[in-house]
């Protein structure tokens, strides 16, 4: 049977570093002992596991745990086993929140915010729009950066700029810290984080390891970066709890072939404000709920419809423990098309980037970390193309971005496009 005794061999050396240090001296995490060592515990991280649609095996978890009793410790078989059961734990998932784990396939509806807009014509879906008002190019880019690539235009560009600025604002008004983060990380940090980098489901970019240092990545958003950012340390309870913010640009190695996807809905890049908060485990739960009506309130005031989901066990990837996802209405697709979520990752990440907090008695604790997107573009940009659209032809702008517009209150027909020809290289 699986025993606090095994876990500590296998963790052994627990702390990480400073990310000053390199990412290859980090050692295996402390892992939660109650969850994975308590024998009543096993059915319910096995049926966790199948609701999640994960990678974990508990069941290989106890072979090899059987296995490692009855080797010799410092022994070159007894390390071979410990190495495998340390990668076997990491592939465990988080906790399911009670509330979600017998959802089944479907997300439970929260609420719905705003009325659909209604209008006289058939609404137009944003590339026809585009193509009207010259906004986007999304063809012929083979020379640039291919498929799935897109170019922003004239004042098209000038809004994505505009949310983004004001998105920034709102967060530095609500007291989260504005940090600028590196887009290359290692591959650790991302792995740590919960993502996969590896194997047919990866969306991970990895850079060449000949050409460049090896086990870097894109990143996919810069939760994992403003994670990584904190790795190894420790804060006071009084300090909690800490909230940052971040602007970058993301990289997922996505596809798709469903109509509903085309154009620039799905794309390998994309600019996107991030919130990433930690908390002491008993407020986590509340810290969730406060991102959401944070996000809701913000997007409410873009005058967009939207709903709310309580996403289900199989959408919450291997880190989060519940996850929120926010679906605008879009009206020339006839379809809601996601444009943001927030997730409580529990322990799940701090664990594994060693990131604690002394509680008020002296003792040290794993914080929980929670993440939120403020602002993705491109899908925003759709969304208030697409509920902006009137009978001239326009867009119109909400008024709370119009300051942020020059005072610009719709988009026109822009400029011409300059026309790309495929440039074919000989050899």
């Amino acid at each position: 049977m699986f025993t606090r005794h095994i876990l500590s061999k296998v963790q052994r050396t627990n702390r990480i570093p400073k990310c000053n240090k390199s990412t290859s001296s980090w050692k295996f995490p402390e892992l939660n002992a109650k969850l994975l060592c308590d024998s009543i515990d096993q059915e319910k991280i096995e049926e966790n596991i199948l609701r999640r649609k994960g990678v974990g095996n508990i069941k290989l978890v106890r072979e090899l745990t059987n296995q490692l009793e009855r080797k010799q410790t410092g022994t070159e078989d007894f390390e071979a086993l410990r190495t495998q059961l340390a990668q076997e734990l990491l592939k465990i998932p988080n906790r399911t929140h009670p509330d979600v784990f017998d959802y089944g396939d479907k997300p439970k509806l929260v609420k719905l915010v705003n009325d659909k807009r209604t209008f006289t014509d058939t609404p137009l879906e944003f590339s026809q729009i585009a193509k009207k008002l010259k906004m986007v190019r999304t063809e012929h880019l083979g020379n640039v950066s291919g498929s799935r690539s897109y170019y922003i235009l004239g004042e098209l560009a000038e809004l994505e700029q505009a949310l983004l600025d004001y998105f920034v604002h709102e967060l530095i008004q609500s007291g989260f810290e504005f940090v600028s983060v590196p887009d290359i990380l290692p591959r650790t940090v991302i792995e740590r984080c919960g993502m996969t980098t590896k194997g047919d489901r990866n969306q991970v970019y990895t850079l060449d390891s000949k050409l460049h240092e090896p086990d870097l990545c894109l990143s996919g958003t810069s939760e994992m970066a403003l994670a990584g950012y904190l790795a190894g340390e420790t804060f006071k309870e009084a300090d909690l709890p800490k909230k940052l913010a971040a602007l970058s640009r993301c990289y997922r190695a996505e596809i798709s072939s469903t109509a509903e996807e085309r154009g620039i809905f799905r794309v390998h890049e994309f600019t996107k404000v991030e919130m990433f908060v930690v908390t002491a485990p008993e407020t986590s739960d509340g810290a969730l709920e406060e991102i959401r009506t944070w996000e809701e309130e913000k997007f409410k005031a873009l005058g967009l419809h939207f709903q709310v989901l309580d996403m289900p066990p199989h959408e919450l990837g291997a880190q989060a423990y519940r996850k929120y996802d926010i679906e605008a209405w879009m009206p020339g697709r006839g379809m809601y098309g996601e444009i943001s979520s927030c997730s409580n990752c529990t322990d799940y990440q701090s664990r594994r980037l060693d990131i604690k907090y002394e509680r008020k008695d002296g003792k040290l604790d794993y914080v929980h970390t929670l993440n939120g997107t403020a602002c993705a573009i491109p899908r925003l940009l759709i969304a208030l193309v697409e509920n902006g659209q009137n009978q001239k032809g326009f867009i119109e702008l909400p008024d709370i971005i119009q300051d942020y517009m020059r005072g610009k209150r719709s988009i026109s027909k822009q400029k011409s496009i300059p026309e790309l020809k495929l440039i074919k290289n000989k050899k």
